[in-house]
């Protein structure tokens, strides 16, 4: 059972504090000396607590002396190399988190655009008070899908060509309904309202570069019909 993650912030319960501090220092005594051993490497610690003005070292005084030595014999360049202080750690945390909320914004907004798509597509939605940002936003999405569909269509038509090379005969034309299953039932489920007797107009969606629902928002009603485009 994996240990409940435990909040960084100081704890202002004195005999808690003095309890927990006793045993995060043991604990780090403990890996400092793991480290030594398993890896042979020099390691020294030193840790000054409110409770007592002298310091604790580890593994002793004279051992802290030659580790410390060692350090300022480094180059400075070296000694800051990989140095971290309070202040550019939490700038780091600080440009972690932004890094991370920036993300999941676009994720949340690729998320919003798409189920746009969906409802003005359906009729369910208009898009008369969409501003031009989410206009562009959508227009972005629609491109994404669309070269998606050609994606697969591409992917599709190579294995059936490829087919039809070994078998002497054209399969291309004979699996059609590959096409149609991935235009329908995997990409753009929304196809299946546009799809039934309308193959010229859905040729315009997928292959013209135009998105005739933008033009014709005003007029979206239940049965989403598009007018074809003509260049």
């Amino acid at each position: 059972m994996a240990r409940k993650k435990v909040e960084l912030k100081y704890i202002a319960n004195d005999s808690k504090r003095r309890a927990t501090q006793k045993k995060r220092k043991s604990g780090l005594i403990k890996k400092a000396d793991e480290i030594s051993t398993l890896c042979g490497v020099d390691a020294c610690a030193i840790i000054y607590t409110s409770d007592d003005p002298q310091p604790e070292v580890w593994p002793s005084p004279s051992g802290v002396n030659r580790v410390i030595s060692r350090f300022k014999e480094m180059p400075e360049l070296e000694q800051s190399k990989k140095m971290m202080s309070q202040e550019s750690f939490l700038r780091q945390r600080i440009q972690k988190g932004q890094d991370q909320l920036k993300k999941l914004k676009n994720e949340n907004r690729k998320k919003e655009m798409n189920n746009l798509m969906f409802q003005s597509l359906g009729g369910y939605q208009s898009l008369d008070n969409a501003t031009i940002i989410d206009l562009n936003d959508l227009a972005w999405i629609i491109d994404q899908n669309i070269n998606e569909v050609n994606k697969q269509i591409s992917k599709l038509q190579g294995q059936e060509g490829t087919s039809s090379n070994n078998n002497g005969v054209a399969t291309i034309n004979g699996e059609q309904a590959q096409v149609d299953n991935i235009i329908n039932g995997g990409v753009f489920p929304f196809v299946d309202n546009i799809i039934n007797g309308e193959q010229a107009q859905v040729d315009n969606i997928i292959n013209g570069g135009v998105f005739p629902f933008v033009d014709a928002a005003n007029n979206f009603q239940n049965d989403y019909c598009p007018t074809p485009f003509n260049p």
